[in-house]
């Protein structure tokens, strides 16, 4: 893929993740300030839905990204590093290095990314908070998708034992690669403690804020094994 046309997939991608909204060629030019002409702006739109990199939903002008699209996101995504207060709010949270600090710890991500977080201490032992946030989404607003989330949620602990074991360190699964569904994003993260293997995780739409959660997850992976 050429630059520019890479700027303009990774500008919708962005406003995409902010917004929730469909994007269209006058936000990019107006709102980013992008030194193109609205004309090229939207061949250059044309060119990435005709390769499956972006979508126009039936009720909106705009687009929005592909599972393409923000695989080859997520290909050249740069490290973040976690805001001071949210640190030191997990950083508290963790105190205790044990299994009720772990609960707190997940409340405190969930309200931090405004996702569902999961934490498994162990296999068969499974927790989970900020499930409110999922059916806020407004991806998550149509009744059939607020079903297959409610399955989801239902079916956590079989979903959860059927990957304790494939998932490797950190790892971000979305749409079809995705254990909880294709609608979905989730990044995993294991690690080890006393003996014991752990898994946790954030739970969301495919639009979610990676930059920010990956940095959460892989803050909160770095305090349990001080």
């Amino acid at each position: 893929m050429d630059e520019r046309k890479l700027i303009i997939l990774n500008t919708i991608i962005k406003e995409h993740i902010k917004t929730g909204a469909p994007v269209g060629s006058g936000v990019l030019v107006d709102k980013y300030r992008l030194d193109i002409s609205p004309a090229t702006v939207r061949n250059e739109m044309a060119a990435l839905e005709e390769d499956d990199f972006i979508v126009q939903p039936h009720t909106s002008a705009g687009r929005v990204p592909t599972e393409k699209a923000y695989n080859l996101y997520l290909a050249s995504l740069k490290e973040k590093q976690l805001a001071d207060k949210e640190a030191e709010i997990l950083k508290k949270a963790l105190k205790g290095n044990d299994e009720a600090s772990f609960k707190q710890a997940a409340k405190e991500m969930a309200k931090i990314s405004g996702q569902a977080i999961f934490w498994a201490f162990h296999k068969n032992n499974l927790y989970y908070t900020g499930i409110s946030n999922l059916f806020s989404q407004p991806e998550f607003s149509n009744p059939n998708l607020i079903y297959d989330i409610s399955a989801i949620i239902d079916r956590m602990d079989e979903i959860i034992d059927d990957i304790f074991n494939e998932v490797k360190e950190t790892e971000i699964l979305l749409g079809s690669a995705n254990p909880f569904g294709d609608s979905c994003s989730t990044i995993f993260s294991k690690y080890r403690r006393s003996g014991k293997t752990g898994l946790f995780g954030i739970l969301g739409p495919m639009r979610m804020d990676y930059e920010k959660n990956l940095a959460v997850i892989k803050y909160v992976n770095s305090l349990i094994h001080r």
